[in-house]
C-alpha cells in the first residue's frame, strides 16, 4: 500500500481510519496492519475513544492477529472509558471478544463508568 512507508505522518485517526478502510473493504494487507500496529502502539495515549473502537474492530474484522496491540489498546482506553459512546462500547467488546482477548480492566472500568 502507498500508505505504508507514510504511517508516520498520520494522525492517530488516519491510523485508525485505514485499519478500518482496508477492514472493510475486506483487501487482505497484513504487512499494512502489521505497520499500523507497530506505528499505533507508541502513541496510544493520542487515540481518543472512536480511535480505540475503531482500531479494534478493523483488526478483529481484518482478522489480523495483533494480541500485544489489544493488551496494549485495553490499557489505554481504561483511562478514556468516559469518552466511549454506545457504538464504539459495542465494537470495542465485540473485537475484544472476537480476538479472544480478556480484556478484564476495560469490563471493569465500564461497571464504574459515570
Amino acid at each position: 500500500a502507498e500508505a505504508q512507508p507514510r504511517l508516520g505522518e498520520f494522525t492517530p485517526q488516519n491510523l485508525a481510519n485505514t485499519a478500518w478502510a482496508f477492514a472493510t473493504a475486506d483487501v487482505p494487507a497484513p504487512q499494512l496492519f502489521e505497520s499500523i500496529a507497530a506505528e499505533a502502539q507508541p502513541r496510544l495515549r493520542e487515540f481518543n475513544a472512536q480511535d480505540f473502537a475503531n482500531t479494534s474492530w478493523a483488526f478483529a474484522t481484518a482478522a489480523v492477529p495483533a494480541t500485544e496491540l489489544f493488551e496494549e489498546i485495553e490499557r489505554a482506553a481504561v483511562k478514556r472509558i468516559d469518552e466511549f459512546e454506545k457504538a464504539g462500547v459495542t465494537a470495542m467488546t465485540w473485537a475484544f471478544k472476537t480476538t479472544g482477548c480478556e480484556a478484564p480492566r476495560f469490563y471493569e472500568a465500564l461497571r464504574h463508568r459515570k
